[in-house]
């Protein structure tokens, strides 16, 4: 692991490492929670929509329930994005103060987003007993489209990186004549953003229907467990074969918009036709292969569609211009293991498809349940290579063929960023144990009150409509009931 750091930082500035991996840190530990924050409130939405329409008291406890885990990864989420925008300020200042001008309206877009989305949070999740249920199912639908739109901002600024335009040079070499809708729409923008969308939404269903899968193989199999799996199971189920033809595609894009990238996605040496695909496999300084299975011809036809296909190799710019055997070797391997999940999701997918179609009810088999236990964990680790991909392989640039990552880095003394991520490590650990910690006593409290509801006369918080009666208030209690909307029929939020 040392030597791969060390690889990386060769003939850079000391300080180049440690801000390297403080951001590859925080980024990591923030794309965690990001899924959640872009795609949970669009399946609860829909679990809400359901118990409305049908309803059914079920689905609403189980929206209820979403939109206080919604609330909580928010403010966690908040906290690692809000650190995450002060480090490209703090590690690095030539980027910012340069090209900030550029692409800074992603970030203003952004941040207008997190606002509006942490109101409207607070409004739905303040809603529940409090709205009559036409209001609050309303009130709720503008926040899909408020995690849209701080996707919208961070991924206009990324995909600008990667490939920037709506800008002139001066004399000096710095931007001038702005041109903000080239800034933002830029060639890979479309394709980033709704490969980053469906991931986003793959992720998320993924998760949430994993812990019902765990629910099951433990032995609860009734209604509340059926349905929090069934549903953002069938979401993600339904996004997985468009997902991947999006990869497909914005693959394509990156062999033609950014052919040293897609030459260390598939660790080509030299520009040639006929290229071999490698599975895995190390490049070698010496443009050697070893390890992996190669099967021949077939990088050529995935690029093209043909075999005689020309794929440009990484040799085709000077070695300072293009990233090390090392950082190619991390792009391939943290690209096919995305490919990887993303084709066992597929086959997942397909199984829940096929189950349903021909019998109409859910998969019975243990090995599916496993299998949907582990998907919500691959589909976090294939994020995370996603994004390892789009970063390690754009190296040594960090604006692509206008600014190198080394030109833009802070001058801060390295000693003082290796103490700043040493800190950092710390205050995260705590962070997500705090939100471990939170998960796991709502979620042992939920149980407690499906246990009194289910056992008796013991009236539990959880255990009335969202938009039912309160329970009786007992005398000389100054608190008052109201109602709040369609008759009651068991089963509360959180």
């Amino acid at each position: 692991m040392l030597t791969t750091l060390h690889l990386l930082a060769a003939d850079a500035p000391a300080q180049l490492l440690p801000a390297r991996e403080l951001m590859a840190f925080t980024l990591a530990s923030h794309i965690i929670l990001v899924p959640m924050g872009v795609a949970l409130p669009l399946i609860t939405l829909v679990m809400h929509y359901r118990g409305l329409r049908r309803n059914d008291a079920t689905a609403l406890l189980l929206a209820r329930r979403w939109s206080a885990v919604m609330a909580v990864q928010f403010a966690i989420g908040v906290v690692t994005g809000s650190v995450l925008s002060f480090e490209f300020g703090l590690l690095w200042p030539g980027l910012m103060g340069k090209w900030g001008d550029v692409f800074g309206i992603g970030f203003g877009v952004e941040a207008w987003a997190f606002f509006l989305e942490a109101v409207l949070i607070a409004i739905y999740l303040y809603g529940w007993r409090r709205l009559k249920p036409r209001t609050h199912f309303l009130l709720g639908l503008p926040l899909p489209a408020t995690a849209l739109l701080g996707a919208f901002g961070i991924l206009a600024a990324n995909s600008w990186m990667n490939t920037p335009q709506g800008f002139t040079l001066d004399s000096q070499g710095n931007p001038v004549d702005v041109d903000v809708r080239k800034a933002i729409f830029t060639p890979m923008f479309g394709p980033e953003y709704w490969h980053f969308v469906l991931a986003m939404l793959v992720t998320a269903g993924y998760v949430v229907a994993g812990v019902y899968a765990v629910g099951w193989l433990r032995g609860r199999r009734d209604h509340y467990h059926r349905l929090g799996f069934a549903v953002p199971f069938t979401i993600a189920a339904a996004a997985t074969p468009v997902q991947f033809v999006l990869g497909d595609s914005i693959a394509r894009q990156v062999f033609h918009k950014q052919p040293v990238k897609f030459a260390a996605m598939e660790i080509v040496w030299e520009t040639d036709t006929h290229v071999p695909e490698y599975l895995f496999g190390r490049l070698h300084p010496d443009g050697t292969i070893s390890g992996g299975i190669k099967i021949p011809q077939l990088d050529s036809i995935l690029a093209g569609f043909r075999p005689d296909t020309q794929v440009t190799g990484l040799t085709s710019v000077p070695a300072s211009d293009r990233p090390n055997a090392t950082q190619a070797t991390i792009t391939h391997w943290a690209f096919d293991t995305m490919v990887g999940i993303g084709t066992l999701l597929l086959l997942l997918a397909l199984w829940y498809g096929l189950v349903w179609l021909r019998r109409r009810r859910l998969p019975r088999s243990k090995w599916f349940y496993r299998s949907a236990a582990c998907a919500g964990v691959g589909s976090v680790i294939a994020v995370e290579c996603g994004w390892i991909t789009t970063e390690v392989g754009r190296q040594p640039w960090i604006v692509y063929q206008n600014m190198r990552v080394a030109e833009a880095v802070t001058s801060t003394r390295s000693t003082t960023l290796w103490i700043m991520f040493g800190l950092v490590i710390v205050v995260y650990l705590f962070v997500f144990g705090a939100f471990l910690m939170v998960l796991l006593k709502m979620r042992d409290r939920w149980r407690r009150a499906d246990e009194a509801a289910d056992g008796g006369p013991v009236e539990a918080p959880e255990a009335v409509t969202p938009y039912g009666p309160r329970p009786p208030v007992p005398a000389g209690d100054a608190r008052t009931s109201h109602d709040g909307g369609s008759a009651p029929s068991g089963g509360g939020g959180a």
